[in-house]
């Protein structure tokens, strides 16, 4: 992959395992490959895109698929497709990569592109058959094609398995009749290829390539959107839609398997684009600050400004961490997968189902980032950042629909605890033997009471403790609710939030240590800074979060007995973060950007 070695570890294993600095890989560990995909994604958006802006928010059907087009000449839509069928065959950060940068600035082209070359082409380059491959893959890297992914129903949102779609046998066996409608569906204005979802029988959820040509198959109405003006969003009908059984994917039954493998990949990438839609709405609002005047000053002189800069640049720094780390993972197991198998789809799918944790947190992470930041963005602009043209009124709508696709945020909470405790039953995750002895190990810790300047040793011990925290609380749900955990969604909330939190600081705590052992160690000073500040709020919160969950699941004394020992950890580590978020605000004031 790269010179980075990245260490495999089972997929949601950082809850209750240290990490090293040294095993995650980092932006900082981008290849020359890397860099140049990066640059040739600017240069074709800077060329391409920027000046059609206007045009592409008024969804031009037909400049859509030329941009596409040339996407496919220029290798863009092809990173994840194996070389044999046309595709780059490049690695899961290339695929990271090529997320953010179009994020960056192409608007509701972003969507358009993300969408094909993600739910709309995955589900064939993971589980079709060479067959299937042969057929629809050249055109998807070449962008002679384009795909969407039709898995929506008015009955059947995030209870995606309640599909009311049917698909019934011929009586010579040849193909299928499907019937049925799909809902909110990207791309559908002018997709070639819609991977959808029916039950065979009325019962077996199974995955379909269907060709959007064929009698029977027809679209709605535009949907006139809040957000993302630009894209295509229709509904599909199916009328006795004739499919060949070779256009099965998978295996008759094991739609599920397809879809939520798809989806991964998708939470994979959606964080990643809204890591390069908040990365411009920073951009904008520094540069905003900058020039506005106001008292005699400009606005980024005042220190409420600063706060917002600095708070924008904390989140920025852990959503793009945790983004990279998690790529990092997802190809290195790929890659170990694909040495036994000989399969790159098949090692590709299963690293995703490993990684589902990791997934969910980066599209969870990366779309609250982003509305964060947009709605920071607004606030600096004021009046202005409420009028239309000006860029926060439509980063602000755009950035909405990102909590709620690919799984809603509150789904994909879920799924992170959910997929845990089903690793705890199977005993492929030992947190339960840790939660044994984690109590006494937290009455005998002491507080981390000082902090050391331009060193992150208290840090690392407030990530031990944390990690024992979170064992300690979700032993006791799980101990207290054993498999009906499933149905207290508002303790799976919370335990999400700490295992959320806990991914956000160990990744920049990690990435801070590489850095100040690299040999550029200047460049670590303001991680290490917003490092500092971010585990100075994300542990109160921690704390405040395990706090609730005691509270109810426990009662009297024993509840009384465990608050009073996570009391002595509910004392802010002394930092002056006014000063640090000074400092980090300054930094990015000077280069008007976000810069790591």
């Amino acid at each position: 992959m790269t010179k980075q070695e990245v260490k495999n570890t089972d997929g949601g294993m950082f809850i209750n395992q240290a990490s090293d600095f040294q095993e995650i890989f980092t932006p900082e560990d981008f290849t020359r490959e890397h860099k140049d995909i990066g640059r040739a994604i600017e240069d074709f958006i800077k060329g391409e895109i920027i000046s059609r802006g206007e045009e592409i928010e008024t969804l031009n059907i037909e400049l859509s698929k030329m941009l596409m087009k040339k996407c496919g000449d220029l290798g863009f839509l092809g990173i994840d497709i194996p070389e044999q069928y046309g595709g780059l065959e490049l690695d899961k950060i290339n695929s990271a990569i090529v997320s953010e940068k179009f994020g960056y600035s192409a608007g509701s082209f972003a969507i358009t592109e993300l969408n094909s070359t993600g739910i709309g082409l995955l589900p064939v380059a993971l589980f079709g058959t060479v067959e299937q491959k042969e057929k629809y893959l050249p055109g998807l890297a070449s962008g002679e094609l384009i795909g969407a992914f039709g898995l929506t129903e008015p009955e059947a949102g995030s209870d995606a398995l309640n599909s009311q779609t049917t698909a019934t046998l011929s009586e010579d066996g040849k193909y299928y009749l499907l019937n049925g409608s799909k809902q909110f569906i990207t791309n559908a204005g002018f997709a070639d290829i819609v991977f959808t979802y029916g039950k065979v029988d009325g019962k077996y959820f199974t995955a379909f390539i269907v060709e959007q040509k064929w009698e029977g198959v027809s679209t709605g109405e535009e949907e006139n959107k809040m957000g993302y003006h630009g894209t295509s969003t229709r509904s599909y009908f199916f009328d006795n839609v004739r499919i060949p059984v070779e256009n099965v994917l998978g295996e008759v039954g094991k739609g599920h398997v397809i879809a939520l493998n798809a989806l991964n990949m998708g939470r994979f990438k959606v964080g990643a684009l809204c890591m390069g839609n908040a990365k411009s709405a920073f951009a904008e609002a520094v540069k905003y600050a900058k020039k506005r005047v106001q008292f005699g000053r400009a606005l980024c002189e005042f220190g409420l400004i600063k706060e917002k800069i600095s708070k924008m640049a904390i989140r920025l720094f852990a959503a793009e961490s945790l983004a990279y780390r998690t790529a990092g993972l997802i190809q290195a197991k790929s890659e170990e997968l694909a040495c036994l198998s000989g399969d790159t789809g098949i090692s590709t799918a299963k690293a995703l189902k490993d990684y589902i944790v990791e997934c969910s947190i980066n599209k969870i992470y990366g779309s609250e980032t982003e509305d964060f930041v947009v709605d920071e963005e607004v606030q600096i602009f004021g009046g202005y950042g409420y009028i239309k043209e000006n860029h926060p009124e439509l980063a602000y709508r755009n950035a909405r629909i990102n909590r709620i696709w690919e799984g809603t945020n509150e789904i994909n909470r879920m799924v992170i605890v959910n997929t845990l405790s089903k690793k705890i039953g199977d005993g492929t995750c030992n947190l339960m033997q840790s939660f044994e002895s984690v109590f006494e190990e937290l009455e005998k810790l002491e507080p981390v009471d000082s902090d050391e300047s331009g060193s992150l040793n208290a840090q690392t011990r407030l990530m031990q403790t944390a990690k024992k925290i979170l064992t300690f609380v979700f032993g006791k749900a799980h101990q207290k609710y054993g498999k009906a955990l499933r149905e207290e969604q508002e303790i799976i909330g919370t335990i999400s939030d700490i295992i959320i939190e806990i991914y956000a600081i160990e990744s920049c705590l990690l990435r801070s240590q590489k850095m100040l052992k690299g040999k550029k160690i200047k460049k670590a000073v303001i991680p290490v800074e917003m490092t500092k500040v971010l585990f100075h709020d994300s542990f109160e919160k921690i704390c405040f979060l395990a706090g609730i969950l005691l509270q109810a699941m426990e009662d009297g004394a024993a509840l009384e007995k465990d608050l009073k020992m996570f009391r002595k950890f509910m004392i802010s580590l002394p930092i002056n973060t006014v000063a640090l978020r000074r400092n980090i605000a300054d930094a990015m004031i000077q280069r008007g950007r976000y810069y790591f």
